[in-house]
Order: C-alpha cells, then sequence, then structure tokens
C-alpha cells in the first residue's frame, strides 16, 4: 500500500508481515534452546567451571552460542512479524543539525579581523 502523501509523517509504504507459521515454530524451539543453554551458563558459572582453563573457555563458548541464538531469533522476528513502513521525512542539509536553533543557521559574529579569518578557516559555514 502507497500513498501520494508528501508532508512530513505520512506512510509513503507500507507492507504488512508475512507473519509464516514456520518462523513462529522456529522462534519458539530457538527460545527453547537459548533457555536451555542460558540455564547451563548459570550452572557452570555457580559450579566454578570458569576457574580451570578449559572451564572457562567452554563457558565462554556457551556465551557465544546463548548471543548468536539471541541474534536469530531476533533477526527472523523483525523479518517475519514487523511490517515494512517507510515515511516521509524532512530532507536537511548535511550541516543543519550542528544548530540549536534556526537563527544559529547563518553563524555568529565572534570578532573582526584575525578572528574573522580564524573562524572562516575553522567553521567552512560562516556567512559571507
Amino acid at each position: 500500500m502507497s500513498s501520494s502523501g508528501s508532508t512530513y509523517g505520512d506512510i509513503h509504504r507500507y507492507e504488512p508481515a508475512r507473519e509464516s507459521t514456520a518462523a513462529a515454530i522456529a522462534i519458539v524451539l530457538l527460545t527453547i534452546i537459548e533457555v536451555l543453554f542460558v540455564f547451563l551458563f548459570t550452572y557452570g558459572l555457580v559450579s566454578g567451571w570458569g576457574l580451570t582453563d578449559d572451564g572457562n573457555m567452554f563457558l565462554g563458548g556457551v556465551l557465544t552460542v546463548i548471543f548468536v541464538d539471541l541474534a536469530f531469533i531476533l533477526a527472523l522476528y523483525r523479518k517475519e512479524f514487523l511490517p515494512d513502513v517507510m515515511i516521509v521525512k524532512k530532507r536537511r542539509r548535511k550541516w543543519e543539525d550542528l544548530y540549536v536553533r534556526e537563527e544559529q543557521v547563518d553563524g555568529e559574529t565572534i570578532g573582526t579581523d584575525a578572528w574573522d579569518t580564524l573562524k572562516r578557516a575553522v567553521y567552512p559555514y560562516y556567512k559571507r
């Protein structure tokens, strides 16, 4: 679905999520695996596996698997269950975000002669 509105905040394109059953089942299975690895990591941490060299590497590997599994869960959720929405944004010049207020867009006078030369050298958007 598209709209032809060009005002700020209008929805330009909206594509609903697919919401596939296979993705939902995969997310549930990955979540169960995630919980098992979290329990394994917690048990190993409480049992003192981290005090030996091999146990410390094993705990690091389990922690890696936990975060990779979480990344897959979030990627599947984002791709399958969140809609693709594009909104109209206000187009700005690259340097426009440097200013706090609109009246500062043209720059400020900080002095004369040497100070103006320094300001032009350091601050390229100085009002000429």
